[in-house]
C-alpha cells in the first residue's frame, strides 16, 4: 500500500456535480493498494495515519500533535494511479495496482481500519473508481508518502 497524506485546512470530494465528502482541518489520504497487499498493511497505514505527529503542540513545539491530539478530521481517498510505473515510455502503467475488486475490499477495510483507530464520525471516504474533483487548502504545505513495510514507532 501507498499513501500520500497532507496536512489541511479543508478538503472535499465532489462526483458529478455533487459534493459526497468533505472535512475542515485534518488530513487528507490518498490511498493506493498493490496486488500483494493484505489487511496486515490497511491496518499498518490506517494506525500510522492517525498517529502520525504533523502539528505544533500549545507551545509551539513542532510535530508534536496527531490529527487525534489536535480533534481534527480525515479524508481518505482511493487513488490507484499512485502505483503507476513511469519508467518506460510516457504512458503510465497500471499494473503495480490491484485488481478493482482486490482493491476495493482492501480500501474498504482501510477506511474501517482509519474509523477504528480514531473517531468514525471525523472519518470521511471518497467515492472507490468514481471520476472525483479533489479540492483541499494545504496546510504548510505538509506532505508525506506512507508506504506499507515501513516500521511503525
Amino acid at each position: 500500500m501507498k499513501a500520500i497524506i497532507q496536512r489541511v485546512l479543508s478538503a472535499s470530494v465532489t462526483v458529478d456535480k455533487e459534493v459526497v465528502s468533505s472535512i475542515g482541518k485534518g488530513i487528507l489520504v490518498f490511498a493506493a493498494v498493490g496486488p500483494n497487499d493484505t489487511e496486515k498493511e490497511m491496518n499498518a497505514i490506517a494506525a500510522k495515519v492517525t498517529k502520525m505527529r504533523l502539528w505544533d503542540d500549545e507551545n509551539g513545539a513542532t510535530w508534536k500533535q496527531s490529527v487525534k491530539d489536535i480533534g481534527g478530521e480525515i479524508l481518505c481517498v482511493s487513488q490507484f494511479t499512485l502505483l503507476a510505473r513511469t519508467k518506460k515510455g510516457t504512458k503510465p502503467d497500471f499494473h503495480g495496482a490491484a485488481n478493482p475488486e482486490d482493491a476495493k475490499r482492501l480500501y474498504d477495510h482501510f477506511v474501517g481500519a482509519v474509523r477504528k483507530e480514531y473517531e468514525s464520525d471525523r472519518v470521511k471516504d471518497g467515492v472507490f473508481q468514481a471520476m472525483m474533483e479533489v479540492a483541499l487548502v494545504n496546510d504548510g504545505p505538509v506532505t508525506l508518502e506512507l508506504q506499507s513495510g515501513e516500521k511503525i514507532e
